[in-house]
């Protein structure tokens, strides 16, 4: 949680550049940084991806930080464990997944409808192994 009150994620750039990566003599530094890809360094998106991408973050990050200040340091710091907990799943692994709606409540995505919502668990799933799943989720 960085305690900021950016209404927009800010756009800050993922790719390096040779001025970035360069080594002693002045060249690309293959072995830290990996392959030298002039796409990474020509910029063609706009900002507008990385924004919408980290959109649903920063309003949360938002949320948290102005509760922080309202209510004190143990109100996200709540909220943050409460959604840790929901969120490990003790549901069977074979079945079908199920949508986790204290998560949602919690979240403040149980006013929405987004598609999930309504085509969410319609895929097709051939039969699993109920005994493998639970033998892979204990580690046995």
């Amino acid at each position: 949680m960085d305690p900021s009150f950016k209404l927009v994620p800010s756009s800050a750039s993922k790719s390096a550049s040779v001025k970035d990566t360069a080594n002693s003599l002045g060249l690309h530094d293959t072995l830290r940084y990996g392959p030298r890809s002039i796409a990474a360094e020509v910029k063609t998106e706009g900002g507008l991806k990385e924004r919408l991408e980290n959109w649903e973050e920063t309003q949360d990050n938002i949320k948290l930080t102005l509760q922080r200040n309202v209510y004190g340091m143990h109100a996200p710091m709540r909220l943050l464990m409460e959604r840790k907990i929901v969120s490990a799943s003790p549901h069977m692994p074979a079945f079908a997944p199920t949508s986790n709606v204290h998560l949602d409540i919690l979240m403040g995505r149980d006013e929405t409808i987004e598609p999930f919502d309504i085509f969410g668990g319609m895929e097709d799933t051939p039969p699993q192994d109920i005994h493998k799943d639970m033998e892979k989720k204990l580690k046995m």
